[in-house]
C-alpha cells in the first residue's frame, strides 16, 4: 500500500528469492529458449499501447497465433507488456511487430532486435589516439551498433548484430588496425562452465557429446575442443546446473566409449596477461641494456678515462674508429630488433591515418641513427672528415623508453588490485549437504564452488567463506560481509537472513540454501558493474581526446621548425660559434635539438590521466560498498551541491511498525483484521506489511486461530496514497488521508484527532474505510536511523544542501526532517512528482542527487543528476541509479560524494602533471635556456623524461588507493 506500493503476481514470499540482490547493468531483452525439437525459438518481450481491456490482448494474441514462425504470445491486459516467442527461421521482430501496428496498436519500448554484446581485450594500446583508433575501426564495421574501448582496462565492448557480423570478423577487425585481440565473453551466456573429458579422442565423440548436451533443456550452447578434450557449456541456471551436465556427458556414454567429465577451471586471463606483459617489457628492458649500456661506456665513459679509452680512437679505414664501428654494432640490434614495436606501431597507426607515441619515437631514433650512418659512411670514405655519431642517442633513447614503459605496466597493474581482490574473496570449495524429509544430514561431500546449482543446501562452519548467495535455513552466527559492503561490524544471520558470496562466517555452523549461483551473484554482479564502469569513459577525457588528435602532427612540426630554427641562423652565423659543443657542427646541434623535441613530447600521459583514475576510484568504491557506474557518474558527483532524501528506508530504517490500532465503528477487531489482512495481503509496500503483520498477530489474539485470507478483487494500486478492493461483499480502502479525500470517504473530528495527535510523534497514520465510512486505522512508526544527523550535518559543512522529499503527511514529514536537522521538505508527493520536485530544483541552476530505495524513487533516481539506491535497494531502483550504497548505511552518501571529489582533483591533478610536462619540456628540449644558461636537453634525457611522465600519473592515480571514508558515525560514537 501507501507510495510506490505494488501488485504482486503471486503471493508467495519464497518468490522474493529468486530475485537477484545487484541486478546486471543490461537486460537482455531477447531470449534464447531451450530448443523445441529441431527447432530453434527465442522470446521477445516488450510493450503493446492503448490496450484497453482483455478483448485488446486476446484479439492481438489470436493474431499473432496465425502469423508462420509465432510459436505462442502472451500480452498482459493490464499493462500491455507482451512476450512473444518465435522460430526466427521462419519470422523475425520486425514482422511480429508490423502485425501488431497493422491491428492498430502502437508498439512501445521495442528492443533492437539480436543485439549480441562481447568483450574483447586489447594489446598495444598506448594512448588516446590509440584507442580512438580501435573504436573508429570497430564503428565502422557493418553490423557493429555501439563499441566503448578503454584504454587503462585494455578492454573493449562491443554491442552487434549477429545476422551480420561475427565475432571472428569482429576480431579481424581490431587486429588490421594493427593491434592484439582475444575474445573474453561473447553473447549474453555469463553461466559457463568449462569441463575436461576423458574417453573422447575422435570427431565422432565430439560430435556425440555436443548433440547429447545441445538436446538438453537448459543449454544454450556448446562448445568442444577436440585437441585439448574441453567441453564449454553455456546454461541457463534455472533449468540445469554444472553437475547436472557432467551427469550427462556420462550418460552419453555407449559401449566402449565411457566419458568422464571433470571441472576445468582455465587459468585467471587478466592475471595471466598482466603478468606475461610485465615479463615482456621488462625482458625487452634487460635485452636493450645489453646493448645499450656498453654503447653508452663506449662513447660517453671510457673516452673520459685516458688512456683506458684511447684504443677507441684506433682508425681502422680512414676515419672510421674502432669505437664507431662498435657503437654501430652494438646500436643496430636495438634499433631494428628490440625497436621494432615502435615501426609496427608506427606502420599501422599511420596507416590508419593517425599517429601516437611510437611515430614520434621512431622518428627520433631514426634521425639519430640514420644520421650516424651518414656519418661512418662520410669516416669510412673520406681521410679528412671528423664528424660526432649519435649511436647513443638512438640507443639510450629506446632504453629509458622501455624502462619507462616497464614501469608503467607494473603500476597500471596494481590500478586493478582493488577488482583482482574482489573476484578472489569467493573460496574454491563448499561443503554440499543432502537432507532428509525432516531436515537432518544425511549426506556430505565437498565440491568445487562452480558446480553448485540453485537449491543446493550448503554447510558453512565457523572460519570459512560463504560461496554463493543463499538463506540460512538452519543455525545461527554472525558474518563479516566488510569485504563486500565495508561494514565492519558482523552481522548476525538467522534462519531466513540472506548471506552474500564471498564473506566470512564467524562464530557459528549454518546451513545456506542457495538462492544465486554463477553470474547471478552479488559478488559477480558488483565484479561486472565495477568493470563496465571501467569502460566508460568520463566527460573530462574528451579534453585529452581533442589534444590527442593534433597532437603528435603539432609535435613533428615543432621539431622541424625546431631544427631549422636553430640550423639556419647557425649556417648563417647569426650566434657565437662557442655555443656549439666540441666535435660538433651547427647542423648537429639544430638535429639534437629537434630530436629531443620529437622525444620529450608525451600523449600517453595524457591519454592516461583520466581511465586510470577511474579505475582505481572505482575500485576503491567497491571495495566500501559502494558501486559507482563509470566516470559519467563519478564526474557528475563532485558537482553536486543539493541532496535529495527520501524518507521511508532512506532516512529511516525502512522496518515500520505498528504502536497503536483503534476502531472508530461497530465493527469487531476481528472482522476489522481479517478485512485489513486481506485488503493489504498483495501489497509490497513496508508499511502495509507492518500493517499486515500486526493484524495478523492481533487477530491471533483476540479469537481463534484461521489460516483462511479471503481472497481481494478488484485490486488496484492507488500510487503514493494506499490501496483498494473488494473483500466478500465489502469495499475495503487501505491508506492515508488523501486516498480517503480522492474516494469522498468522510473523516471526522475524532478520527482527524487521531490523526493529529500521532503525526505530531513523527508517526504514519493508515486509516481502513469500510463501505465508505473510516471503520479504524492504524499508527506506525519508522525510527530514524542513527547517523542521520550527523550525515546531514556533515554534508552541510561540505557545502552541500539537504532536502527531503515524501509521499507521507505533512506532519509526520516535518517531524522527522527536523529530528535530522533537514530546513526544506516536500511531503505528500507522489513519484512522478518527487521527479517534478527535482527538475525544478535543476532548473535553478542546481546539481541535484537523489538517493533513495524503492520502485517508488526510481523516477526521482532516473531525473536526477546522480541517483544513489541505497541499500542495494530494488531491482528498478539499482537499475535507475548512478551510484548504488550496497548498505543501508547513509554515510555512503557522503563517501560517494568525496570520493568523486578526490578522485576529480587527482584528474585535474594527472592533467597538470601530463600537460604541464609538455608545455614546459618542449621548450627546453627545443633549447629555449640554451643561449642564456648553457642547459640542454640531450635526446636520451629527453627520452627518459617522456617516460617518467607517464609513470608520474599512474602513480598520481594510485595514491586513491589511500583513500580512506571522511564520516564513520560508528567510530565516533565509539
Amino acid at each position: 500500500m501507501g507510495s510506490g506500493g505494488e501488485m504482486k503476481i503471486n503471493g508467495k514470499e519464497e518468490d522474493d528469492l529468486k530475485l537477484p540482490l545487484l541486478k546486471p547493468s543490461e537486460d537482455v531483452a531477447i531470449t534464447v529458449v531451450p530448443a523445441k525439437g529441431d527447432k530453434k525459438v527465442r522470446t521477445v518481450k516488450f510493450k503493446i499501447g492503448e490496450i484497453k481491456c482483455t478483448s485488446c490482448s486476446t484479439s492481438i494474441e489470436s493474431m499473432l497465433g496465425e502469423v508462420n514462425g509465432v510459436e505462442s504470445a502472451v500480452i498482459s491486459p493490464l499493462d500491455g507488456r507482451a512476450a512473444i516467442t518465435y522460430v526466427p527461421e521462419l519470422v523475425d521482430v520486425n514482422k511480429i511487430k508490423e502485425t501488431i501496428e497493422d491491428a492498430g496498436f502502437p508498439v512501445v519500448e521495442f528492443p533492437e532486435h539480436d543485439i549480441e554484446v562481447c568483450r574483447l581485450r586489447i594489446k598495444g594500446m598506448m594512448c588516446t589516439s590509440c584507442s580512438e583508433s580501435v573504436e573508429r575501426a570497430l564503428l565502422m564495421a557493418d553490423g557493429v551498433k555501439k563499441a566503448v574501448v578503454g584504454l587503462a582496462l585494455e578492454e573493449a565492448k562491443v554491442h552487434f548484430d549477429p545476422n551480420r557480423i561475427d565475432t571472428d570478423d569482429i576480431l579481424k577487425v581490431v587486429e588490421d588496425a594493427g593491434f592484439g585481440v582475444e575474445l573474453i565473453s561473447s553473447g549474453n551466456d555469463m553461466n559457463k562452465v568449462h569441463l575436461k573429458v576423458e574417453g573422447f579422442n575422435f570427431a565422432e565423440d565430439g560430435n556425440m557429446i555436443q548433440f547429447c548436451l545441445e538436446s538438453t533443456v537448459g543449454v544454450n550452447h556448446v562448445e568442444v575442443d577436440l585437441a585439448e578434450h574441453k567441453v564449454t557449456v553455456s546454461y541457463d541456471p534455472d533449468l540445469i546446473g554444472p553437475r547436472s551436465i557432467i551427469q550427462r556427458i556420462g550418460d552419453a556414454s555407449s559401449g566402449s566409449n565411457i566419458y568422464h567429465a571433470e571441472l576445468y577451471v582455465p587459468p585467471r586471463r587478466r592475471e595471466t596477461e598482466q603478468l606475461q606483459e610485465v615479463q615482456m617489457h621488462r625482458d625487452q628492458f634487460f635485452l636493450c641494456c645489453l646493448f645499450s649500456v656498453p654503447v653508452l661506456v663506449f662513447s660517453m665513459v671510457l673516452p673520459m678515462l685516458h688512456p683506458y679509452g684511447n684504443w677507441l680512437e684506433y682508425r681502422i679505414h680512414n676515419m672510421l674508429t674502432v669505437g664507431m664501428l662498435l657503437r654501430l654494432i652494438l646500436c643496430t640490434p636495438v634499433q631494428f630488433i628490440v625497436g621494432r614495436r615502435f615501426y609496427v606501431g608506427s606502420y599501422h597507426a599511420l596507416r590508419r591515418k593517425s599517429a601516437n607515441m611510437d611515430v614520434l619515437v621512431a622518428l627520433g631514433t631514426n634521425a639519430a641513427y640514420f644520421y650516424s650512418v651518414y656519418i661512418l659512411i662520410k669516416a669510412i670514405t673520406s681521410d679528412t672528415f671528423e664528424g660526432q655519431d649519435f649511436f647513443e642517442t638512438s640507443a639510450m633513447l629506446i632504453l629509458f623508453i622501455l624502462l619507462g614503459k616497464y614501469l608503467e605496466v607494473v603500476a597500471k597493474g596494481k590500478t586493478s588490485d582493488a577488482l583482482a581482490k574482489l573476484t578472489e574473496l569467493a573460496p574454491d570449495t563448499a561443503h554440499l549437504v543432502t537432507l532428509d524429509s525432516d531436515g537432518n544430514v544425511v549426506a556430505e561431500m565437498d565440491i568445487s564452488t562452480e558446480l553448485i546449482q540453485r537449491n543446493d543446501v550448503i554447510k558453512i562452519v565457523p572460519g570459512e567463506k560463504v560461496p554463493v548467495d543463499g538463506i540460512v535455513i538452519d543455525g545461527q552466527s554472525h558474518v563479516n560481509e566488510s569485504m563486500i559492503t565495508g561494514e565492519a561490524r558482523p552481522i548476525a544471520k538467522r534462519p531466513g537472513d540472506k548471506v552474500i558470496g564471498g564473506t566470512i562466517n564467524e562464530n557459528g555452523c549454518v546451513l545456506v540454501r542457495a538462492t544465486h549461483v554463477g553470474s547471478e551473484t552479488a559478488l559477480s554482479q558488483i565484479v561486472q558493474l565495477v568493470e563496465a564502469a571501467q569502460l566508460s569513459r568520463a566527460p573530462v577525457q574528451k579534453l585529452a581526446d581533442r589534444i590527442s588528435k593534433i597532437f603528435v602532427p603539432t609535435v613533428v612540426i615543432a621539431a622541424f621548425i625546431t631544427w631549422l630554427g636553430w640550423f639556419i641562423p647557425g649556417e648563417a652565423g647569426l650566434y657565437p660559434k662557442h655555443w656549439i659543443p666540441k666535435a660538433m657542427d651547427g647542423f648537429e646541434l639544430a638535429l639534437q635539438f629537434g630530436i629531443s623535441v620529437l622525444v620529450v613530447a608525451c600523449p600517453c600521459a595524457l591519454g592516461l590521466a583520466t581511465p586510470t583514475a577511474v579505475m582505481v576510484a572505482t575500485g576503491k568504491g567497491a571495495s566500501q560498498g559502494v558501486l559507482i557506474k563509470g566516470g559519467n557518474a563519478l564526474e557528475k558527483a563532485h558537482k553536486v551541491r543539493t541532496v535529495v532524501f527520501d524518507k521511508t528506508g532512506t532516512l529511516t530504517i525502512g522496518k515500520p511498525e505498528v504502536v497503536s490500532a483503534v476502531l472508530f465503528s461497530s465493527f469487531s477487531m476481528e472482522e476489522f483484521c481479517d478485512m485489513v489482512t486481506a485488503a493489504e495481503a498483495n501489497s509490497e509496500h513496508p508499511i502495509a506489511k507492518a500493517v499486515v503483520k500486526h493484524a495478523k498477530r492481533l487477530r491471533q489474539k483476540i479469537g481463534p486461530n484461521s489460516e483462511y485470507i479471503t481472497e481481494v478483487k478488484d485490486f488496484e494500486v492507488h500510487t503514493g496514497a494506499g490501496v483498494s478492493g473488494k473483500v466478500g461483499d465489502r469495499n475495503v480502502l487501505v491508506g492515508n488521508r488523501r486516498l480517503m479525500q480522492a474516494c469522498k470517504v468522510l473523516v471526522g473530528s475524532e478520527v482527524e484527532n487521531y490523526i493529529r495527535e500521532h503525526e505530531q510523534l513523527a508517526r504514519t497514520c493508515v486509516l481502513v474505510a469500510i463501505d465508505g465510512r473510516v471503520a479504524g486505522a492504524f499508527a506506525v512508526t519508522d525510527p530514524v536511523k542513527p547517523e542521520a544527523e550527523c550525515v546531514i550535518s556533515f554534508l552541510r559543512s561540505m557545502g552541500i544542501s539537504s532536502i527531503m522529499v515524501t509521499g507521507d503527511n505533512w506532519a509526520t514529514a516535518s517531524a522527522i526532517a527536523k529530528e535530522v536537522g533537514i530546513e526544506k521538505v516536500f511531503a505528500e508527493t507522489d513519484p512522478l512528482g518527487k521527479a517534478d520536485r527535482i527538475k525544478d530544483l535543476q532548473g535553478k541552476g542546481m546539481t541535484v542527487a537523489m538517493v533513495g530505495d524503492g520502485i517508488n524513487d526510481s523516477p526521482a533516481l532516473v531525473a536526477a543528476d546522480v541517483g544513489m539506491a541505497i541499500g542495494a535497494g530494488t531491482d528498478v531502483a539499482i537499475e535507475a541509479a548512478d551510484i548504488v550504497l550496497i548498505k543501508s548505511n547513509l554515510e555512503d552518501v557522503v563517501t560517494a560524494i568525496d570520493l568523486s571529489r578526490k578522485t576529480m582533483s587527482r584528474i585535474r591533478l594527472n592533467y597538470v602533471w601530463a600537460l604541464g610536462y609538455n608545455i614546459l619540456g618542449m621548450p627546453i628540449a627545443a633549447g629555449i635556456l640554451y643561449p642564456f644558461t648553457g642547459i640542454r636537453l640531450p635526446p636520451w634525457l629527453a627520452g627518459a623524461c617522456m617516460a617518467a611522465s607517464s609513470l608520474s600519473v599512474v602513480c598520481s592515480s594510485l595514491l586513491l588507493q589511500s583513500y580512506k571514508k571522511p564520516l564513520r558515525v560508528r567510530d565516533r560514537d565509539s
